[in-house]
């Protein structure tokens, strides 16, 4: 079982910078693959990023590539977003997802979601 607690969002301007952290209760943790979506109003939720269980490997959504990353650090039990260039497209409740595979929308561990708002 894993637990995730999101933490991070905020109110910004557009081309601002802000870090999301998720931090992960469970054994396993440096063990599964973590990502995050991100749910805007109105509209269906979309994957951003996720890492897998080493660190090594990242894969991206179009719309953040150039602009967004992740990161680990299974020592402390936590994965990061680090977005930068933020635009108001980029407003909605940002959610962290565990898996024991690859991160999908199926994955079976979920936090409850921290707001970011981008104001123009």
């Amino acid at each position: 079982q894993v637990q995730l607690v999101e933490s991070g969002g905020g109110l910004v301007q557009a081309g601002d910078s802000l870090r999301l952290s998720c931090a992960a209760s469970g054994r396993s943790f440096s063990t599964y693959g973590m990502g995050w979506f991100r749910r805007a109003p109105g509209k269906e939720r979309e994957f951003v990023v996720a890492v897998n269980w080493s660190g090594v490997i990242t894969y991206c959504a179009d719309s953040v590539k150039g602009r967004f990353t992740i990161s680990r650090d299974n020592a402390k039990n936590t994965v990061y977003l680090q977005m930068n260039s933020l635009k108001p497209e980029d407003t909605a409740v940002y959610y962290c997802a565990a898996d024991p595979g690859v991160v999908t929308a199926s994955s079976p561990y979920w936090g409850q979601g921290t707001q970011v708002t981008v104001s123009s």
